[in-house]
């Protein structure tokens, strides 16, 4: 066809392809470094759904027991399917609001990148851009704490009399963190973040069978499925276990994992939630329902502490050796990608985008700074065992306005739906309702934190 072409139009196309080039290669230059090099843009709808699967799916889903014996049955079941309908909404209106921006030549790559322009330029330094950090970088710290914990359980179980500590344990998987942080982009995590999503199906498929095989034993406790406490211990067990299950479906990273997709970005991010949701339907359900069938109101923190019973296993030494061993694998991969929010920044602080990514001058600060974070998050881990009640608190202020709040909000802003349309009053029943359930959460987060106050000790061996 190109030789049909009078000579002056095939000239004219070429001027305009070298335009286009020199355009983008512009663009390049004035990029900063932390989306040049961390959130580059080469990655498929299938490596977006590993990305969304690992941030999602991951080991918190094993206290959804806990979160169903502070609501019984029915409200259990009932949060479960709402969480997950009201965030595979969500995060489809989030998609559709960087699809648009990215139609009209504006791609946002970051969460504050959306808060600056759909809200203003101070919602996005002063409000979204320190919320995002603070959960991603907490998210970072429970999974340290976390790996560390069950490190100490496979110890523990092989060696009942063992004299190291928490904190110990802790540092060692600090250590393999360090390693893994030092992988350079968001996209380089696709085949770690694969690996992830088979290892969160397998110790979930261990954490159902289990419990089901003790459940059907006489090892198991007495099936008990009452609430426990007084009224005001059960009214804020409720707003505790909704901060549980929103933390557990809670993601903050949405427009980074979109940011990894090659463009055009139209339609990719749903095949990659429909992939991601596809696996949280089969986790979280069962992991759920079998535990608390299983355990009742006895089910622990962690659904597999409920393995053991005063050191004694209650399935065989193998099997929680096994499941240990995929929980803590997967808790790594989840933490980097968590860490990449805090990656980007750091890149973007010390990194130089006019220089090759992997000049002196970009690696040496990239080791450094990321070494840091990860020592930082380590420490942390190792001196506050009780995390989780910190956690609990970030996740009522984080998880809920980045998850459910935002994304509705972001939507009509956008898109300017009538008010008479039924989307609109969604949009806005999602926003209120997930506001207030926030407020109430932190309330409830805080009143946890001073009930468990006497029983805090740095670097405490629980």
């Amino acid at each position: 066809m190109g030789t049909l072409l009078p000579s002056s139009t095939a000239e004219h196309e070429k001027s305009e392809k070298q335009n286009s080039s020199l355009q983008i290669d512009e663009h390049q230059r004035d990029v900063d470094a932390g989306a040049l090099f961390v959130l580059k843009s080469k990655g498929s709808w299938v490596h977006c759904g590993y990305h969304l699967t690992t941030s999602i799916v991951a080991p918190p889903l094993l206290s959804l027991p806990y979160a169903f014996t502070l609501l019984g049955w029915t409200a259990g079941i009932f949060f479960l399917v709402i969480g997950a309908m009201v965030t595979f909404y969500s995060y489809n209106l989030l998609s559709r609001v960087l699809e648009h921006q990215a139609q009209l030549g504006n791609r946002q790559l970051r969460f504050r990148d959306m808060a600056r322009d759909i809200l203003g330029p101070r919602w996005g330094r002063y409000f979204v851009g320190p919320i995002q950090f603070a959960v991603c970088y907490g998210a970072v710290v429970a999974c340290t704490l976390l790996g560390g914990q069950c490190m100490k359980a496979v110890y523990l179980l092989s060696n009942p009399n063992g004299s190291m500590k928490l904190y110990e344990f802790v540092i060692i998987f600090g250590c393999f963190m360090l390693i893994l942080a030092q992988i350079p982009s968001f996209h380089s995590l696709r085949h770690i973040n694969l690996v992830s999503l088979v290892l969160c199906l397998l110790y979930s498929a261990c954490a159902a069978a289990g419990s089901i095989y003790i459940g059907n034993s006489s090892k198991g406790p007495e099936k008990n499925y009452s609430l426990k406490g007084d009224t005001e211990d059960r009214l804020f067990g409720i707003f505790n276990a909704l901060s549980i299950i929103a933390t557990t479906y809670g993601n903050g990273i949405i427009p980074e994992i979109q940011a990894t997709l090659a463009p055009p970005v139209k339609g990719k991010m749903f095949k990659g939630l429909s992939v991601c949701y596809t696996v949280v339907t089969v986790t979280f359900f069962s992991v759920a329902i079998s535990g608390y069938w299983a355990f009742g109101n006895e089910s622990e923190g962690l659904i597999l502490s409920n393995f053991v019973d005063n050191g004694k296993p209650l399935v065989p030494k193998w099997f929680i050796y096994m499941t240990n061993v995929f929980t803590i694998v997967q808790l790594s991969a989840v933490g980097v990608v968590y860490l990449q929010p805090t990656n980007e920044v750091l890149e973007q602080t010390f990194g130089d985008p006019k220089s090759p990514e992997f000049s002196n001058r970009n690696v040496i600060p990239r080791l450094i700074s990321r070494s840091i974070a990860i020592t930082i998050s380590t420490l942390i881990a190792a001196m506050l065992p009780f995390f989780g009640d910190i956690n609990s608190l970030i996740g009522a202020f984080g998880f809920m306005p980045l998850d459910f709040v935002l994304p509705v909000i972001f939507f009509n802003l956008t898109f300017k739906p009538s008010k008479r349309s039924l989307i609109f009053w969604l949009n806005v029943t999602i926003a209120v309702v997930f506001s207030a359930l926030g407020a109430i959460a932190a309330i409830a987060a805080v009143r946890q934190i001073i009930l468990d106050a006497k029983n805090y000790q740095l670097f405490a061996n629980i």
